[in-house]
């Protein structure tokens, strides 16, 4: 079989990994807990008018943080600068964002979604690399990079999207929308379809 490893789609000034296409995925809580909200050795990525928006949305949403959490935002803000040099929401003890809550059975959520979801915060649901996740988006001078950011604590997600038969691309579909615009995403949503076609399942 071809080598395909290197070939990425070409969606207007996006390059799309082919594991869009290729990978199945879809959420299973029930087995994760939401880990990825409280895994990894910095926070989410996030930008520079995300971390002023955490900052004005932080009282709506400050009584549904653990007490950890709290402190952590009292005594370093709601972000820091990383290793890489990249601007991540803080975390509390070496992992956890500072921004999960915990519901029944130690299900982890995102205080900010779920403020969202419950209309107290009207016009921000999280940060886009939480909404995209597990995709992660890389800018670059001339073309912005689309790539699966694959995770052992999301092997139950890909046997889930496995069996029940979603791909990453459809996974997303909501937020790629939202962060790129429905055009892109029913391009997007075709070169899939062609490919898959092409080539099936691999």
């Amino acid at each position: 079989m071809e080598e395909k490893e290197e070939i990425m789609l070409q969606i207007q000034d996006k390059l799309v990994s082919l594991d869009l296409a290729e990978r199945y995925f879809c959420c299973d809580l029930d087995k994760c807990l939401g880990e990825c909200c409280i895994e990894g050795d910095a926070g989410a990525p996030i930008t520079k008018e995300e971390y002023d928006k955490l900052k004005e949305i932080l009282p709506i949403v400050y009584d549904d943080l653990t007490p950890a959490a709290r402190r952590e935002i009292e005594e370093n803000g709601v972000g820091y600068i990383d290793e890489e040099g990249d601007l991540v929401t803080s975390i509390v003890d070496g992992k956890n964002c500072v921004f999960t809550c915990y519901g029944e059975g130690g299900m982890c959520y995102c205080a900010i979604e779920k403020a969202y979801r419950e209309g107290r915060i009207p016009d921000f649901r999280k940060p886009v690399s939480c909404y995209l996740y597990p995709v992660r988006i890389t800018k670059y001078p001339s073309f912005t990079a689309v790539n699966y950011h694959r995770w052992k604590i999301c092997k139950a997600a890909e046997l889930l999207g496995r069996k029940e038969g979603i791909r990453l691309y459809r996974f997303l579909k909501e937020p790629l929308s939202a962060c790129f615009g429905k055009e892109w995403y029913d391009e997007l949503a075709l070169a899939c379809e062609a490919y898959l076609e092409q080539y099936g399942d691999q």
